[in-house]
């Protein structure tokens, strides 16, 4: 029988959610959120963190956690959202391309947006969205692809701060997520 993980109660957005307590290496867990799959949530955290976001043009994200988080935003606000897609992928029209080094992944990813998404972010105010930070990494990536593209960041944010994330003051979220050092 598979040993259940020990678990980190969260209360957010009026809801609260056991989210298992995962090993990232011998020396940190991390408490895993993951909004796949729970729309409750992920429609009470948008419907919260939209009251305070800056008003925007556009949104970005990264692949593949910030999906269901922009799809709601989109929806909730009627704005555009843009995807940094972690891979290349046939139909994309002279990609740019930003490294990245994410706390949840083992290795250097890629984050990717085609010139068409490149073309519609410039001159437009962005805001950029994840659903946890962390290092920071991937938004730091997406910043860069919006501004290499003339796009204007006008705010990030996240559904939970992790760690030091919880201390940056240009991160809008909503609950503060602990780091677990053994």
């Amino acid at each position: 029988m598979i040993q259940p993980y020990p678990t980190y109660e969260l209360k957010i957005a009026g809801l609260t959610r056991n989210l298992p307590i995962c090993p990232v290496n011998e020396h940190l867990d991390i408490a895993g959120f993951v909004i796949f799959s729970d729309v409750e949530l992920t429609i009470a955290c948008v419907t919260e963190l939209l009251q305070k976001v800056p008003d925007c043009d556009v949104l970005l994200t990264a692949e593949s956690k910030g999906i269901p988080l922009a799809y709601e935003m989109s929806r909730q606000s009627g704005k555009k959202y843009i995807l940094a897609r972690k891979s290349k992928k046939l139909y994309m029209r002279d990609p740019v391309a930003v490294d990245v080094k994410s706390i949840t992944t083992e290795k250097m990813q890629t984050l990717y947006l085609d010139a068409g998404d490149m073309e519609y972010l410039n001159g437009k105010r962005v805001l950029l969205i994840d659903d946890v930070v962390s290092t920071g990494e991937s938004m730091a990536a997406m910043e860069e692809l919006c501004k290499e593209a003339g796009g204007i960041v006008v705010g990030k944010a996240a559904i939970l701060a992790e760690g030091d994330a919880g201390e940056r003051e240009d991160l809008i979220y909503l609950e503060k997520l602990p780091l677990f050092f053994k």
